[in-house]
């Protein structure tokens, strides 16, 4: 009896040393608030809601988010402003408000670079003419703009090389990648997209474009269609048929990937000879992109599909593509151990916005958690 007895305690002690929560951050564009979310391996819910934005009755569109190296601190741009938009810092856990700071128009997607600890923001610039936007790099500690690196036409996708030395991001309607180098703030490079993907023989005329949402939604550029864009604005600017929307350079391979939302494609990006070396062919409207830190998979929402795919990296092979609880996929997030990606969907009109959680073994949904209006910018805090 006695050994049936530590033998039942000995698989309880290994069940609790195995059990993991995880913590996410999501944004509710069109209700000015962002949610924290638990999820302990089976049920995901949100557990805090945090009211943002200055303006009670402006949507001032709470959009791109990240959490700071340490964890101690997350950031969000605030898209909306008179004109400009702002970055906000809070303090995890508390999630009290630190600190403010202008920065240009729409700021979107960021990240900070765990070498310079600099953080690196896309202006997004939507309602502005078309014209090359910037990228603001700020000092998070003291929260002041260091400098604007003038980039590409809606640059988006921001997100930092493994060892913090580079930034990129894409120009969505110049159809270009950008590299900054994180210790000068200079563009060190910059890669035509579609002249480099036709150069692999991408057929223009086959390509699958993105539709918008027809609801009527506050502030709403996510539901947006990138692919239908009044190009007579641009003037001389070409019209990229790829429209990135998104990139993310692989934790050790070498290579970058690329959400190419107008061709329906992930593209990938030799960082070495800075060229496209594979094409994907994918859902419809790829949207966001994350790879998980063990660098085997790579996961990408398709907006217009409204589902999820996940990829092979080594092989590029698409492994599942998962339909989402809802409409409009958003954003993507990976657990630190690899285990699970978190999506937010923003649904339409007044649908609640989720967030589904996929289990990356079995390719499957395991929980959703039901969010405000617009789920979209979403960021991985913590598991413990």
């Amino acid at each position: 009896m006695k050994k049936l007895l530590l033998a039942f305690v000995f698989v309880i002690h290994i069940f609790v040393l195995n059990a993991q929560d995880y913590y996410v951050y999501v944004t509710a564009e069109s209700e000015d608030e962002v949610a924290l979310v638990k999820f302990d391996g089976k049920k995901a819910e949100t557990i805090k809601t945090i009211p943002v934005g200055v303006w009670p009755a402006e949507i001032e569109g709470p959009h791109g988010i990240t959490v700071d190296p340490s964890g101690k601190y997350w950031y969000l741009s605030l898209a909306h402003g008179n004109p400009y938009g702002f970055l906000y810092k809070f303090r995890t856990g508390s999630d009290d408000l630190v600190s403010k700071i202008q920065l240009g128009l729409f700021p979107a997607s960021m990240q900070i670079s765990t070498s310079t600890g600099l953080l690196y923001c896309v202006n997004f610039n939507l309602h502005g003419d078309m014209v090359p936007s910037s990228v603001s790099v700020v000092d998070p500690e003291l929260m002041i703009e260091l400098k604007k690196v003038t980039t590409g036409v809606m640059p988006h996708g921001s997100r930092i090389s493994p060892d913090g030395l580079y930034q990129y991001s894409v120009g969505m309607m110049s159809g270009e990648l950008f590299e900054i180098d994180a210790v000068s703030l200079k563009v060190s490079r910059k890669l035509d997209l579609d002249k480099s993907a036709a150069d692999m023989g991408m057929n223009h005329s086959t390509m699958g474009h993105a539709t918008s949402n027809s609801e009527n939604k506050p502030m709403d550029h996510a539901n947006m269609d990138h692919s239908k864009m009044n190009h007579d604005e641009m003037k001389e600017m070409k019209h990229s048929k790829v429209k990135p929307t998104w990139v993310t350079p692989h934790p050790n391979n070498g290579k970058a990937y690329i959400a190419a939302n107008g061709a329906a494609q992930v593209l990938e990006v030799d960082l070495k000879t800075w060229e496209v070396s594979r094409k994907w062919d994918g859902g419809k409207g790829p949207y966001n992109i994350d790879i998980t830190p063990d660098g085997n998979k790579l996961i990408v929402t398709y907006k217009t599909d409204g589902a999820t795919g996940i990829w092979d990296v080594e092989k590029g092979v698409e492994l599942a593509r998962i339909p989402n609880t809802n409409s409009v996929s958003h954003g993507v997030a990976v657990s630190s151990d690899s285990k699970y990606a978190f999506i937010s969907v923003e649904g339409k009109g007044d649908d609640k916005g989720r967030m589904d959680v996929i289990n990356l073994e079995t390719m499957k949904i395991v929980d959703t958690a039901f969010l405000g209006k617009q789920a979209g910018g979403i960021a991985f805090w913590k598991q413990e």
